[in-house]
């Protein structure tokens, strides 16, 4: 009696094991992505993002560079091969090497005035900055289409469930007319009729599958998850985007959150330091100088210092300067031009949030268990003779055109509060 319970302890365990490998298995097949995690995803993997997070690496690296001095430069000449009955005779420099042998060495080192390196250097730092900027437009630009084709796709899952639900119907009601009709006990026109608005149902779920196809394939890219797929994607966040209120003073946190703003605002940093740094080309530099002669002059080992300086007589940098300066205004107005669109845009952008949810909590919809409920009752009306086919076709075109205009309604909403989003700089 033993072995035989010991036999059926492990047959128990063996299933034991088999019923939690299913239930593991279970749950990786039914594993499902919000928006947070698919951004999250796009963070980490997007070969664009990372391509361009290199631009701030590299103006980094030019402000080391900046920081360092000029090389000296170290000039040898007037070495003599061979000499002539002129020559005078001078000490040897290794053994018996040297007595006739004429040499010049000179050594220059740059010396910048007026601060010009510092002022560089505080050139290519907002340089950095406008590499920081612009990659972080590119994050927002890529993130703000990645919502939106999620936002499609929960538009075309709700459409497609709906349509598929119609097309049943359909179907079943195109089964029946065709026996029907085959019996003679209806007309054949009403055959074709029904087959007509089945096929006209089929073609609107090819052509909500090629949009799907496209909007999941551009997840796909952003995210670099190849595999991803519609019904592993999660909508239920979707309605807490349309519950959230609209902050007031937005205007305020666009001026100091935009990054195009951000942006032009350190591009006029850059030209008001270039207006300086060209105001200080004007004044020469100076170049430090050390010689050494050795047989070329009344010493015999000479060493002599003395510096070079340009003399500003001709050229005092006014073109450059006035240049930078036109520079600064041009690049002022063009903040000014921007700060009105974006006002003009946040504007719009709050209008039609207002009016879509305005519309959004007036529209009564029914769900869709009611919608397929309201088109079985219609087929029974239908089969009774109490509505004609006509009256049938005709209703359920208008229910589902408007279901659809729901869903569209809706999505709107959330586009264009994805795009309100983006206009500000940051998240609501």
């Amino acid at each position: 009696m033993q072995p035989l319970g010991l036999h059926k302890l492990f047959e128990v365990r063996n299933y034991y094991l088999l019923f939690v490998f299913i239930c593991f298995f279970s749950q990786l097949k039914a594993q499902t992505f919000s928006l947070k995690d698919l951004e999250s995803q796009f963070l980490q993997n997007n070969l664009q993002l990372i391509a361009n997070k290199f631009n701030i690496s590299k103006a980094e690296a030019l402000i080391v560079q900046e920081k360092l001095w000029q090389n000296p430069s170290l000039t040898v000449d007037n070495i003599n091969l061979w000499s002539n009955k002129s020559f005078e005779t001078m000490p040897n420099v290794i053994g018996n090497f040297g007595s006739k042998q004429q040499i010049n060495m000179d050594i220059q080192q740059l010396i910048e005035t007026a601060g010009k390196r510092k002022k560089r250097i505080a050139i290519k730092s907002l340089e950095r900055n406008a590499a920081q900027f612009e990659f972080e437009e590119l994050l927002r630009q890529l993130k703000l289409e990645l919502r939106t084709n999620f936002h499609s796709l929960g538009r075309i899952q709700l459409a497609e469930e709906q349509l598929n639900s119609v097309y049943h119907l359909f179907s079943q009601l195109n089964d029946q007319y065709k026996i029907q009709s085959d019996k003679q006990h209806v007309s054949h026109v009403s055959y074709i009729r029904v087959n007509t608005e089945l096929i006209g149902i089929q073609k609107e779920l090819v052509d909500l599958l090629a949009e799907k196809n496209e909007k999941i394939q551009k997840l796909r890219i952003l995210t670099q998850n190849p595999n991803l797929q519609l019904a592993e994607l999660n909508f239920d966040d979707s309605h807490k985007i349309i519950e959230t209120p609209i902050p007031l003073h937005l205007k305020d946190k666009v001026y100091d959150q935009n990054i195009s703003l951000q942006a032009i605002k350190n591009e006029i940093s850059i030209s008001e330091k270039q207006v300086v740094l060209e105001k200080a080309q004007k004044i020469p530099n100076i170049n430090v100088l050390m010689n050494y002669e050795r047989g070329g002059n009344v010493m015999n080992n000479f060493i002599g210092v003395g510096a070079n300086i340009d003399l500003p007589l001709f050229n005092r940098n006014k073109g450059n300067i006035q240049s930078a300066k036109l520079q600064v205004q041009q690049n002022q107005a063009t903040y000014l031009s921007k700060e009105n669109e974006i006002s003009n845009e946040v504007d719009k952008l709050c209008n039609q949030l207002n009016f879509f949810r305005k519309n959004l909590k007036d529209w009564k919809i029914n769900s869709e268990n009611e919608h397929s409920k309201v088109l079985e009752n219609y087929i029974k009306y239908l089969n009774e003779k109490q509505v004609t086919l006509l009256e049938f076709i005709d209703f359920s075109q208008v229910f589902r055109e408007a279901q659809q205009a729901y869903l569209e309604l809706t999505e709107k909403y959330l586009i264009t509060f994805e795009e309100l989003q983006y206009t500000i700089g940051k998240d609501i």
